[in-house]
């Protein structure tokens, strides 16, 4: 261990840098080295596709004359895009590259029109505004950049200003069956390309105008679940924002009034799952990736979320593929696995896979999120192009190169897995575990070395089999055993640990030379306080299923 940590610490990104493809990703790469991220793992199959996809990441940021680097989708996709780039994908970014995490959230409000809607896409420096595009919600990903790096009011107070001028315009624009759903025009409004939940649907809105729908069709609007949950979980962060600027606003009960709306048009009871309801009052019985993109959005409690754990999430019939998640459950008959196209008619993509930990995270079910995690990053650890989705059967990438949400998932993955993860709540998660060897045998990591700056702090995490270590500037701190979570202040104060296995684990943890023995079950997160571990949150495992 002590060699790969050497080795960990000898990692220069910029020394790797002399094949830049262009002179001004130097700076970005050198915001990168900042953050204090390393990784080193023996062996190294895991460790080049990581470094593979830090330098094509350069190959997602654009820089346009006059104006600050943004990101971009990659591949094939010119431009940044609201339900993915502008959000999601900025929101992992924002720990390691900010800068360019905030100019990409701040481009949308700078090209917002006066009537407050704000572009699905900006390309070249330029808005379009032909559809919505939105799922995952804008306000939680600015809220949480803003919490990251150093709560610059400036930059909330912009953006608040923006997203509230969005949320007025779809009110007044998207709900036209007065339901209080947020409606879809037509399959681009939720960036489902070739589902057939838009079969015989338009892809675009009516004459390009995003507040139009067609006035022929039998079957939209749709009152949308994963637009209306996305409005919904906006609305609960637009009024974390309003407090924090002191801005007098009700948007917990405007959020409550989504909500309801979500359960009474978009809910069926007897499946447990989200539908769209057509213009005839009709579910559109078709069970995709709507579920997962609702629980993303912090819709339902915990024993709901469980719920679809067992009935769909982790059902082998369902969404839990060898490489989840499908995008249409592997029982309908409109089912396709095949990945070679832009496609979420069945196609694992890497949007739904980034998307997942604030589904999972949310209610505590950190050890169910591994078991997707520990598959994809033995898929990622074969990536060469860095494509937009996996192949559910074989984990073969799929259309596209240089897409920035799959190379993302694999900074994230890692991070979260056998990394130092900060957190917007200020916490920081050294987590034990190592990647597994899913295919074919093929090891990816017999031991893992991770490194991040923190208040100008330089911590490192090891990870062995059976023992891991944390250092703080070079002198070890903490001293546990695999299979566990350890959470600290941003001080590197300790705070709890939580089981990150399905079984139980006990033994001791040295910290700062003092030892204390716990035994902490899967999920189950004990809080430290006067010297002792405290239960505070044990949900229990919910496993797999096939039925």
């Amino acid at each position: 261990m002590e060699a790969l940590l050497e080795r960990l610490r000898s990692i220069d990104l910029l020394g790797r840098a002399d094949k830049l493809k262009k002179e001004a990703d130097r700076g970005v790469l050198a915001e990168f080295a900042r953050s204090g991220v390393k990784f080193a793992a023996s062996p190294g199959t895991l460790e080049s596709a990581y470094y593979s996809a830090v330098h094509k990441l350069l190959d997602c940021v654009a820089h346009e004359e006059g104006a600050a680097p943004v990101l971009q989708e990659g591949g094939v996709y010119k431009g940044c895009w609201l339900e993915s780039t502008g959000t999601i994908n900025a929101e992992l970014l924002s720990r390691f590259v900010p800068s360019v995490s905030g100019a990409t959230y701040e481009q949308f409000a700078d090209h917002r029109r006066e009537d407050g809607l704000i572009p699905y896409k900006v390309a070249a420096n330029k808005p379009v505004f032909r559809q919505i595009q939105l799922v995952t919600p804008p306000a939680r990903s600015v809220w949480n950049h803003y919490l990251l790096n150093g709560r610059d009011q400036a930059f909330l107070r912009k953006m608040y200003e923006a997203l509230a001028g969005f949320d007025a315009w779809l009110e007044a624009n998207r709900n036209t069956r007065g339901t209080g759903c947020v409606e879809a025009f037509c399959a681009f409004d939720t960036g489902h390309d070739l589902s057939p939940r838009f079969w015989h649907v338009a892809d675009t809105p009516h004459l390009d105008d995003p507040a139009k729908v067609d006035p022929d069709s039998p079957l939209v609007p749709f009152l949308a679940p994963d637009l209306t949950a996305s409005v919904y979980c906006s609305r609960l962060y637009l009024g974390r924002m309003a407090k924090e600027l002191g801005v007098a606003a009700d948007w917990e009960a405007r959020a409550e009034e989504s909500l309801q709306a979500l359960f009474r048009h978009c809910y069926d009871e007897r499946d447990g799952f989200f539908y769209d309801g057509d213009k005839q009052d009709r579910f559109v019985r078709l069970q995709s990736d709507n579920l997962l993109r609702v629980l993303a959005c912090e819709v339902g409690d915990d024993a709901l979320f469980a719920a679809s754990l067992r009935r769909y999430l982790l059902n082998t019939r369902k969404f839990f593929a060898k490489y989840p998640f499908t995008s249409i459950a592997m029982d309908d008959p409109r089912f396709d696995p095949h990945s070679t196209y832009n496609s979420w008619a069945g196609a694992t993509n890497f949007l739904s896979l980034i998307r997942a930990p604030h589904a999972f995270e949310k209610h505590g079910r950190h050890v169910e999120l591994t078991w997707v995690m520990q598959p994809i990053l033995s898929a990622l650890s074969r990536m060469t192009r860095f494509g937009q989705c996996l192949s559910p059967w074989t984990g073969e990438e799929g259309y596209t190169e240089s897409y920035s949400p799959a190379i993302l998932c694999m900074l994230d993955y890692v991070e979260r897995l056998c990394g130092i993860l900060p957190t917007p709540e200020g916490e920081l998660w050294f987590t034990g575990l190592l990647p597994y060897p899913m295919d074919h045998g093929s090891r990816l990591a017999d031991q893992s070395a991770y490194a991040r700056i923190v208040n100008e702090v330089s911590y490192e995490l090891t990870n062995g089999p059976e023992v891991c270590s944390i250092y703080a500037d070079g002198r070890r701190i903490g001293r546990f055993p695999a299979g566990i979570r350890v959470v600290t202040d941003r001080d590197g104060e300790l705070k709890a640990i939580v089981g990150m296995t399905v079984r139980a684990v006990e033994g001791r943890i040295d910290w700062r030379g003092t030892e204390y023995a716990f035994r902490v079950e899967g999920n189950e997160r004990l809080e430290f306080s006067g010297g002792e571990f405290v239960s505070s949150y044990r949900p229990g495992v919910v496993l797999p299923g096939y039925e």
